[in-house]
């Protein structure tokens, strides 16, 4: 039985298909056929197809083969370098945090000595 793409939301589809039809554009830049940039990558053109056509269901070996056959892997670094998200994330963790007392160290404290005279008598 065939294995089903996994389900992608529509933001990371728009992302693929842009990726594809960059991808599309590059081989035809460089005057490459379909049947030439699948066979230099070692895939069927049915799945190049899949790939320019920005498919979920293309393997990421794909894309990556497809990038390289046109000269584009080195775009690959740019992958992720830039974690913002990631680099504030750590960022607050490395900020001191104000001391703050607790209930218990509050009870610990112990009475004034006026308190303490009012108690004997």
């Amino acid at each position: 039985m065939p294995r089903k793409p996994p389900v992608v939301f529509p933001q990371e589809q728009r992302l693929l298909s842009a990726l594809g039809e960059r991808l599309r554009l590059a081989r035809k830049r460089r005057k490459l056929s379909n049947a030439v940039v699948a066979q230099r990558a070692g895939i069927s053109r049915t799945t190049l197809y899949k790939v320019e056509a920005g498919d979920s269901g293309a393997t990421l070996g794909s894309y990556v083969r497809v990038l390289a056959v046109l000269g584009l892997e080195g775009d690959l670094n740019q992958l992720g370098a830039d974690d913002r998200v990631g680099r504030k994330l750590q960022d607050l963790e490395l900020e001191p945090t104000p001391k703050r007392r607790t209930a218990a160290r509050a009870k610990a404290i112990k009475p004034s000595p006026a308190s303490n005279s009012e108690e004997s008598t």
